[in-house]
């Protein structure tokens, strides 16, 4: 290996693996601070959430990967098709296709009865920590993970951006709940993992991965959740969920706006 070649790897190496598990860890440390260790969810404390919403979900769970991304897109490590933000209109369809799918297992398997305004809720209440976990996750470290191992071929990238990624979440899940760490609530966190990947690394949309993720998420965190949330209208609950969809539809607006990727054919 030539200098240039080993400047070049070890600049990847940092690009591509060390500054996205920072981020990572810095989150996890936060979700871990700001939610899990004092059970914010399952205690009633609006500040706490708008507090939490805010830190570790807006500032360093989508503006974090944000900047990282948009240093990935101008040395080439990712484009617009891999990090999931696609087309108004694909996106519409592939959401509307995604949230038709979840509210007829929202039908059928309500977790609060017939109650969809628990439901919808809870879904507004996980809604920062999902769509944070989606570009934590998926659209930083999967992809850029990925990146770092494209040379391998399509078939290893996806493999080990399945894995690590599922992983990742996993230990995200620990961070959110870290009283319930044991053997079923670790199959539980997996199964929701290794589906996220799949989904993510196949449908390609952040948005629709948010919504899927956000549909389990309430199907496995019901039992934990205070019943103040979930039965009256919580403007700080309210105004994170509204907060942190804005903030993602604003950065793939600015994306969108600054860098293009061009089909070849």
């Amino acid at each position: 290996m030539t200098g240039q070649q080993s400047y070049e790897f070890h600049s990847a190496t940092i690009r591509l693996l060390v500054i996205p598990i920072a981020i990572y860890a810095a989150w996890l440390l936060e979700i871990f601070l700001l939610e899990g260790n004092i059970h914010l969810f399952g205690r009633f404390n609006p500040i706490g959430i708008f507090l939490y919403t805010i830190i570790a979900c807006i500032l360093t769970g989508i503006v974090g990967p944000f900047l990282c991304i948009r240093t990935g897109f101008i040395n080439g490590a990712v484009n617009m098709f891999q990090i999931g933000f696609r087309s108004f209109r694909r996106t519409v369809i592939t959401c509307a296709l995604t949230g038709s799918i979840g509210y007829g297992a929202l039908l059928l398997f309500n977790p609060f009865g017939a109650d969809r305004f628990a439901f919808f809720n809870a879904f507004l209440l996980m809604l920062p920590s999902v769509i944070a976990s989606v570009m934590i996750c998926w659209v930083l470290a999967g992809t850029h993970i990925q990146a770092y191992v494209r040379p391998g071929g399509a078939l290893i990238s996806t493999s080990v951006g399945i894995m690590v990624t599922t992983a990742l979440y996993c230990m995200a899940t620990f961070a959110f709940f870290p009283s319930d760490v044991q053997q079923e609530a670790f199959f539980s966190s997996m199964v929701v993992g290794i589906f996220a990947a799949l989904f993510f690394f196949a449908v390609r949309d952040v948005y629709a991965t948010s919504l899927a993720v956000g549909f389990y998420s309430v199907f496995t965190t019901a039992g934990r959740i205070s019943p103040v949330y979930l039965q009256d209208v919580i403007p700080s609950v309210w105004i994170g969920a509204a907060l942190s969809a804005s903030v993602l539809i604003g950065i793939h607006f600015y994306l969108s706006r600054n860098y293009v990727t061009l089909k070849i054919s």
